[in-house]
């Protein structure tokens, strides 16, 4: 499965590519982080000369990161001669200036040199040296060229895998297949049809609230409006977008939403008033009031609040496909399972003699057919959710 930019199901990039030679590399750490940056460039043929450490070297592998066929294919060499022996160019990778006549490139500038000759069937090399001193002058002395970074003079040394890195980079750019992936076009440019039909709509709502003030800079204020959008270069989905904005914030809220959210004390409140009033239905209809149920979902009290959010988190209960605030014949249920037929009703502390009457009518309604009633006091599950489902479970034995 891909991981975090390491997808196995995709081709190795195995292209004909330089020679990474790494000089007296002290640390296999190092070796396997130079490995790893290698493969990330498309960059798979690697020499070691003299590595300090026994080799391989399970700390290389672990930096490698995957990029185990690099190290794989490492060869072993004891000296620099040798490690070059075949290669018909070379370029010296130093952070210090060894004043050697021959050309000093930058990583870009080597990666446009090795290009024609790899293309061209040759094998070339790119040399690095020990983390703590570089190359000695003899090892630059066998290269074509210097490659050097440009960097803080005052701090010129680079880790050894970020150099391997620089100059791994700079040659993929150049023979790589540009970026791996793009912005995604999911919506076409907006035509301007579609834009001026925006901001008709957008300056006649700006206008009736007086957006446009003193009135004598309200062509100066419109041409700024517009030029906004039009150095965003919107799409028909962006323009839909902002169109819906504006007319909801025109418009207000609709639904439910526009009476906002009650607090518990006010959910309890309403609960009250509902119950005193036959469950809100109205003489011609058997039921309740239409969306009533979403009301009181979209409003919960403290104990229905903190019941649910304890049962939802309880395997016990998972199954059994509870519901909360739905109409159940002419009743609105606390809680619902019609698989196990069980309503869960909650009682407040205090109620009203008509709540109560209403209360015991629609238990008695629930019972003639066949549903469990499992009653539980609002304040004993505020005070303990927990020790609430407990009990339900008890009785309904789960």
């Amino acid at each position: 499965m891909p991981g975090a930019g390491t997808d196995k199901t995709k081709s190795w990039v195995a292209a004909p590519a330089p020679v990474v030679v790494l000089v007296e590399p002290q640390l296999g750490e190092n070796i396997g982080a130079a490995a790893r940056v290698m493969a990330n460039f498309g960059l798979s043929r690697l020499r070691l000369v003299a590595p300090k450490q026994a080799w391989p070297n399970s700390k290389a592998r672990m930096m490698a990161a995957g990029a185990d066929r690099v190290l794989d294919a490492a060869v072993l060499y004891d000296d620099l001669t040798s490690a070059i022996a075949d290669c018909t160019y070379v370029a010296a990778c130093t952070a210090r200036a060894h004043d050697q006549a021959k050309p000093v490139l930058a990583p870009e500038e080597v990666a446009a040199t090795l290009a024609p000759r790899v293309a061209g069937g040759e094998t070339v090399a790119i040399v690095f040296g020990r983390e703590r001193n570089g190359l000695e002058n003899d090892e630059v002395g066998l290269a074509d060229a210097i490659c050097t970074f440009p960097v803080n003079p005052a701090f010129a040394s680079l880790n050894l895998a970020q150099a391997v890195a620089l100059v791994s980079y700079e040659w993929f750019k150049r023979a790589g297949t540009g970026l791996p992936f793009t912005m995604p076009v999911k919506s076409q440019p907006a035509p301007k049809e579609q834009i001026h039909a925006f901001f008709a709509d957008l300056e006649r709502e700006l206008e009736r609230v007086e957006f446009f003030r003193p009135a004598e800079k309200r062509e100066t204020m419109t041409i700024n409006l517009r030029n906004i959008f039009a150095r965003m270069q919107p799409t028909r989905q962006d323009i839909q977008t902002l169109h819906g904005v504006v007319m909801a914030i025109a418009e207000g809220r609709k639904g439910p939403a526009r009476g906002g959210v009650l607090d518990g004390e006010e959910a309890s409140l309403l609960r009250k008033l509902l119950a005193e009033h036959g469950e809100g239905r109205v003489p011609s209809e058997r039921g309740p009031v239409r969306g009533l149920s979403r009301l009181l979902r979209r409003n919960p009290t403290e104990a229905e609040r903190a019941l649910w959010a304890a049962l939802i988190a309880d395997r016990r209960f998972a199954v059994h496909g509870f519901k909360r605030q739905v109409p159940v014949g002419p009743h609105i249920a606390d809680l619902v399972s019609f698989p196990l037929r069980t309503v869960i009703d909650l009682a407040p502390a205090e109620e009203s003699a008509e709540a109560a009457q209403a209360r015991a009518v629609k238990r008695a309604w629930l019972a003639e057919r066949d549903y469990r009633v499992v009653a539980l006091a609002a304040a004993a599950v505020e005070a303990d959710p927990r020790a609430a489902l407990d009990a339900i479970a008890a009785t309904l034995a789960l």
